[in-house]
């Protein structure tokens, strides 16, 4: 299995090193410390993006030769906070937090994945009462291909996984985040997920 650096250790960032780890994956998380995300994605083969999306870009930036060549899995999303601390508009409309990634950082492979859905559901699709999707976006297909079978790791099906297409469609989960704060605000913070019926 490839070593995972998880970098961000707030709740999605928790969770997801938590239930890697349990899955039987080599998992080192990078916190606020000084130097270490440097060294996390140094000695990763798969970094996991899961800071905050309002710095998300700058913090990534910054470890361009410790990100060459990886494959840089982005579950953030890039939102301004409204009043009540709910994401209420996009910081980069008409693009997107993984496109922006990739366009400074072409020597990674970014795939966007696992950001239409409450942090829970990342690690624990079953729990739903309808089957969530995942939705990949994405330039590389190897990579694909590598993100895919993580996430069967953390009991995704592969009928739930949604290839969109290339690293452009991210623009269309991350504007998801949108409806987030209307949900929570109906139902509370339940998980749930985005999905497609078919």
């Amino acid at each position: 299995m490839p070593t995972i650096a998880v970098l961000g250790n707030g709740r999605v960032g928790g969770n997801l090193a938590a239930a890697l780890t349990r899955a039987g994956h080599e998992v080192e998380v990078a916190d606020r410390t000084p130097g270490a995300a440097s060294g996390a994605a140094r000695t990763a083969q798969i970094v996991i993006n899961a800071t905050p999306g309002v710095g998300s870009l700058d913090r990534l930036v910054a470890l361009r030769e410790e990100l060459r060549g990886k494959i840089l899995v982005d579950v953030s999303n890039a939102a301004l906070d409204g009043p009540d601390g709910l994401p209420a508009d996009l910081i980069y409309p008409g693009s997107s937090l993984a496109e922006q990634l990739q366009e400074a950082l072409p020597e990674t492979r970014v795939v966007k994945t696992l950001n239409t859905m409450l942090f829970p559901v990342m690690t624990a699709p079953a729990t739903l009462t309808r089957a969530p999707d995942a939705f990949l976006s994405g330039e590389d297909p190897q990579a694909k291909r590598t993100v895919r079978e993580l996430l069967a790791s953390l009991g995704w099906r592969r009928e739930w996984i949604t290839d969109l297409g290339g690293i452009r469609t991210a623009r269309a989960t991350e504007a998801a985040i949108l409806f987030v704060p209307h949900v929570i605000r109906s139902s509370g913070f339940a998980p749930f997920a985005l999905s497609i019926a078919r």
